[in-house]
């Protein structure tokens, strides 16, 4: 049953309204993700905050997004890696490279790390091996951005729950090879 479906804006109450014309005047659209999410001004906003205060962090854009990626890839959702494709492509990534992000084979060997570990987050349910962290830190990465990692990861994942349990489209340049995951 899909139970979070984008609202109308005339739909929401006046905090996500207000939320969502933010939104608007920032990306130039609403996208379905937010109008979904907006059915609870809590979610959102804190949502929205949370991830801003995230990308002030110990992470570049890329690599913000190559987690990004790494996680909606892990959790099997066609909608966030639709739109992190395209952030991806828009901070510098080529299409081949969301894609080795994806399958854990980018060739950058800090990068790889990231995602190794990113994805090991999400597979092994908060327990990745401990080789793995060391190499993260290793490569030059400090425990503070590891204690973020965790935060993207879990942020990333309310919103690929979100879609999952969402009745909306993707309104986002469909990624290369998602035809097999969850879409509505």
């Amino acid at each position: 049953m899909k139970v979070l479906q984008p609202l109308r804006i005339e739909e929401a109450n006046e905090n996500s309204k207000a939320i969502f014309s933010n939104i608007k005047s920032k990306v130039g659209m609403l996208p379905n993700l937010y109008a979904s999410m907006g059915v609870s001004d809590k979610l959102l906003g804190g949502f929205l905050n949370f991830m801003e205060t995230l990308k002030s962090g110990e992470f570049s854009k890329k690599e913000y997004e190559a987690i990004a990626l790494t996680t909606s890839q892990a959790n099997g959702c066609s909608y966030c890696l639709s739109a992190h494709t395209a952030i991806g492509k828009m901070n510098g990534f080529t299409e081949a490279e969301t894609l080795d992000i994806r399958n854990n084979t980018i060739s950058d060997e800090k990068l790889n790390a990231l995602v190794t570990l990113a994805n090991q987050l999400v597979t092994q349910k908060g327990h990745p091996a401990e080789e793995t962290i060391h190499h993260f830190l290793e490569v030059g990465y400090t425990k503070a951005a590891f204690a973020e990692l965790i935060a993207i990861v879990a942020l990333t994942t309310i919103t690929n729950t979100v879609y999952h349990n969402g009745g909306f489209d993707i309104d986002f340049p469909k990624a290369q090879h998602i035809e097999t995951l969850q879409t509505v």
